[in-house]
């Protein structure tokens, strides 16, 4: 969260670039690395079925390999290859947006008859645009408060911009900032959109989506939040 001193941008120029969710996936080598866990996880087989590996629920070199380099590549620990609550917590968050598809809206929660919106699911860890009922962009996944710093639900306003804002309160910069209630805003952040545990109540984007959203949007524009973020 921020505390606000400065007054925003104007907006900026609309473009229509839609980025798709992607996941990354880590590969695995033959033999078990430094570190790498010799145990079997409790979620070990969905875990091999996540990764496309043989799901025999058996842990093995290759195995923990690709866990681990999962876990690396998004922030989680300790990155050791062991499939325990939150590896697959984040996998399964994963297989939720995936099938989101595009038209993340299906269960109609997002309001559609403030025109232009700003959408946050926060149990999918989703954000998306939409006009009416036309989606505008995304859905794209965010990073939002983690647990003692929820990201607070609602209808909301975008009421102050600043595109290269620097948090006076963690000392940080939050590129591309849209603040929607107090220190709430939409951000850029040099993270995984996985990372564990999240964010101090800011819905972090990637510097793309954040860009994005920044050229969509205004001061002024509806912002809506709802849901529950998985662990909090």
């Amino acid at each position: 969260m921020e505390h606000i001193r400065r007054r925003g941008a104007a907006a900026a120029g609309i473009t229509a670039l839609v980025v798709p969710l992607t996941m990354a996936l880590g590969g695995a080598t033959p033999a078990m690395a430094a570190g790498c866990t010799t145990s079997t996880g409790p979620y070990q087989k969905q875990a091999e079925r996540f990764l496309g590996r043989t799901a025999d629920g058996k842990q093995s070199a290759a195995d923990c390999a690709a866990i681990r380099s999962f876990q690396s590549t998004h922030g989680i620990t300790p990155a050791i290859g062991y499939a325990g609550p939150v590896t697959w917590g984040v996998m399964d968050l994963m297989n939720q947006q995936k099938a989101a598809g595009k038209n993340p809206d299906k269960a109609g929660k997002c309001p559609v008859n403030k025109g232009r919106i700003a959408c946050v699911d926060l149990t999918r860890q989703l954000s998306w645009i939409q006009d009416g009922r036309k989606l505008v962009f995304g859905p794209v996944p965010v990073r939002t408060g983690r647990d003692g710093h929820e990201t607070r639900t609602g209808l909301k306003k975008i009421y102050w911009r600043d595109k290269n804002h620097v948090s006076s309160l963690y000392n940080v910069s939050m590129p591309y900032s849209q603040f929607f209630d107090g220190g709430e805003a939409f951000h850029s952040v040099g993270l995984s959109m996985w990372n564990p545990p999240g964010s101090h109540g800011c819905v972090n984007m990637t510097g793309t989506n954040a860009a994005t959203y920044w050229s969509l949007l205004k001061k002024g524009d509806d912002v809506y939040v709802y849901g529950r973020k998985p662990g909090t």
